[in-house]
């Protein structure tokens, strides 16, 4: 015990000490629970994309393909390709080709985000890339949607967009579509770049804020007892 000073707790500190701390604990909880979610999450995605590949089969059931490892036979659409203005690989910007998929088993479509093409030296000018020809057997993660860009949020249309709304598109086109995207990881070779980079499941983001919840809560204790200790009037 410092000289000088006596131990002398008072109601009021430890009161809002335990309010502080209990508080502090309960978040801190909930942050490592939200990391455990999400690291569970990264598993999975990581499993999905070692796994076999399931094949699709019409009618496509979202519950059965969605965040899985699916394989696709059919023949692109290449009149109904959309490239998705401003994505960025390596620094450099570019376009996402989508194009939907006629399935061989089926009348339906699956819309398949096939990969990058980078843009030319101006924008008057569409860059070149292949289309594969015939029935082709790809293989690629079932996700719900395409990525989402900022826009103005005006209805787009023509070959050059922003964004792809999967119902719209399906609205616009008249073609029968799957109810998710297929992200192409392989298949026939056609220039188009699949480096797509692993998605932040943000496990180190909840990690940090429940460090920062339980060392509040440690605070709350330690500022309780420092205000406890109460300076001995000499006599």
């Amino acid at each position: 015990m410092p000289r000088g000073y006596s131990f002398r707790p008072r109601a009021w500190p430890w009161l809002l000490a335990a309010a502080a701390c209990a508080g502090g604990i309960a978040l801190g909880n909930w942050q490592s629970g939200r990391a455990e979610q999400k690291r569970a999450a990264g598993a999975r995605y990581e499993q999905a994309l070692r796994s076999p590949a399931l094949e699709l089969a019409w009618p496509v059931r979202k519950e059965d393909a969605l965040g899985r490892r699916v394989a696709a036979r059919g023949t692109f659409d290449a009149a109904h390709t959309v490239l998705l203005d401003n994505r960025i690989l390596n620094g450099r910007a570019g376009y996402e080709v989508v194009t939907p998929l006629k399935l061989s088993a089926g009348p339906g479509n699956v819309l398949v985000e096939r990969g990058w093409v980078a843009a030319g030296a101006s924008r008057a000018r569409l860059p070149e890339f292949a289309t594969p020809a015939g029935e082709v057997r790809i293989e690629g993660l079932a996700v719900e949607r395409l990525p989402h860009a900022l826009s103005t949020g005006a209805a787009e249309h023509g070959r050059v967009r922003q964004n792809l709304d999967l119902a719209a598109f399906a609205a616009e086109s008249r073609l029968e579509l799957a109810p998710l995207v297929l992200e192409q990881l392989s298949g026939p070779a056609d220039g188009l770049l699949r480096e797509r980079p692993r998605p932040d499941f943000g496990v180190d983001m909840h990690r940090a804020y429940a460090l920062q919840w339980y060392s509040l809560a440690v605070l709350a204790v330690l500022l309780a007892v420092v205000f406890s200790f109460k300076r001995v009037q000499a006599r």
